[in-house]
C-alpha cells in the first residue's frame, strides 16, 4: 500500500462517529439481509456459512496470534463455548429464522430493545442493581416491544396474538443478552483474538443446527443472491463491524460508544422502507419513540450531589 493511502486509511481509522455510525448502518442493513434470504437460502445455511466465512478471514488475520494465546483461551473454554453459543450461533439462528415470520422494521426495532435484555440480564445473573430511571427505561422500552409485537393493539396480547417472527425475535434478544453478561467474565486476551476464538465456535456449533435442517428436508443452498446476501452479512455486520467498534470503544470509551447503536433501529426502518419498500405504520413510529425515549432514560447518568459547606 502506498504511503497516501496508508496515511487515509490512518485518518479513517481516527474517526471514532464515523466508524460508529457505520458499524450501526452494517448492523441496520442484517436486518434487510435476513429478509432478501428467504427464497434464497435457508436459516441454517445462512448462519454455517457466515460463520465460516468470518472465521476464514480472521484466522488468516489473527491465528497466529490466537495459537499464541491459546493456552489462556483453554483455561476458559467452557465460558467461551457458552458466550459464542448464546450470542452468535444461537442469536443468528433465532434471528434469520425470525426474518421469514416478521417485517426487518420489526426486526431492527425489537433489536434496539437489547440494551434493556441485557440490564435485565446484569441484575438476574449478576445481581447488578437497577437505578430507578433504568427501571423507568426498562418499562418504557418494553412497552415499545410489547407494541410492535402486538402490531399496534395491545388487545392481541391479552389472547397471546403475537406474530412468531416477533417472539423469536425477543427470544434471541434474551440470548444476546446472555452473551453480554458473559462478556464481562471473558479471559484476558487481545479483543480481536477473544473475537477470533468466538467465530470459530460459533462455526463449529453451527453445524448440528445446519445438520437438522438437512435431516428435515429444508435444507435451500444459496442461489446467486443468497451468495450475494451472505457475502454481505459476513463482510459488513460479522467482520468490519466489528473491527470498527472495537476501535470506536478504544477512541470515544464503551459508554458514549453505547449510545451509537441506538441507531440501529432508525438505521433498519429506514433501509426497511426504502430498499424493500415495507409500510411504517403509526405503531411502528411509537414503539421505536417508546424504546429510544426508554434507552435514553437507562443511559441518564444520576446528578451528583455537590458536598455542603
Amino acid at each position: 500500500m502506498s504511503h497516501s493511502g496508508s496515511s487515509l486509511l490512518a485518518r479513517f481509522f481516527d474517526r471514532p462517529i464515523l466508524l460508529l455510525v457505520l458499524t450501526t448502518i452494517f448492523w441496520g442493513g442484517n436486518t434487510i439481509a435476513g429478509r432478501l434470504a428467504i427464497g434464497e437460502v435457508s436459516p441454517m445455511a445462512v448462519v454455517l456459512l457466515r460463520w465460516i466465512g468470518v472465521t476464514g478471514l480472521l484466522l488468516v488475520l489473527y491465528g497466529r496470534q490466537m495459537q499464541a494465546e491459546w493456552p489462556t483461551l483453554r483455561r476458559h473454554l467452557p465460558l467461551l463455548i457458552a458466550t459464542s453459543v448464546c450470542g452468535f450461533t444461537g442469536f443468528n439462528a433465532l434471528f434469520y429464522i425470525a426474518a421469514h415470520g416478521t417485517t426487518a422494521v420489526n426486526l431492527g426495532i425489537i433489536q434496539g430493545s437489547m440494551p434493556m435484555f441485557v440490564l435485565l440480564g446484569a441484575l438476574v445473573i449478576l445481581r447488578s442493581p437497577i437505578r430507578p430511571l433504568q427501571a423507568a427505561g426498562v418499562v418504557v422500552t418494553m412497552a415499545g416491544v410489547a407494541f410492535i409485537a402486538a402490531q399496534g393493539d395491545l388487545s392481541r396480547l391479552a389472547g397471546l396474538q403475537v406474530n412468531i417472527g416477533d417472539a423469536l425475535m425477543i427470544v434471541a434478544c434474551v440470548l444476546y443478552s446472555l452473551y453480554a453478561v458473559l462478556l464481562r467474565k471473558r479471559p484476558q486476551v487481545s479483543a480481536m483474538v477473544f473475537f477470533t476464538f468466538l467465530a470459530v465456535i460459533a462455526a463449529i456449533t453451527s453445524l448440528p443446527l445446519f445438520a437438522i435442517e438437512v435431516a428435515q428436508g429444508t435444507l435451500q443452498w444459496p442461489t446467486p443472491k443468497g451468495w450475494l446476501v451472505i457475502a454481505y452479512i459476513a463482510i459488513f455486520p460479522s467482520f468490519l463491524s466489528q473491527i470498527f467498534f472495537m476501535r470506536g470503544v478504544e477512541l470515544v470509551g464503551p459508554g458514549r460508544a453505547g449510545v451509537f447503536i441506538n441507531l440501529v433501529p432508525i438505521f433498519s426502518s429506514l433501509l426497511a422502507v426504502g430498499l424493500l419498500g415495507e409500510p411504517f405504520h403509526l405503531y411502528h413510529a411509537a414503539a421505536l419513540g417508546l424504546v429510544l425515549i426508554g434507552i435514553a432514560l437507562s443511559e441518564r447518568k444520576p446528578r451528583k450531589i455537590a458536598p455542603i459547606g
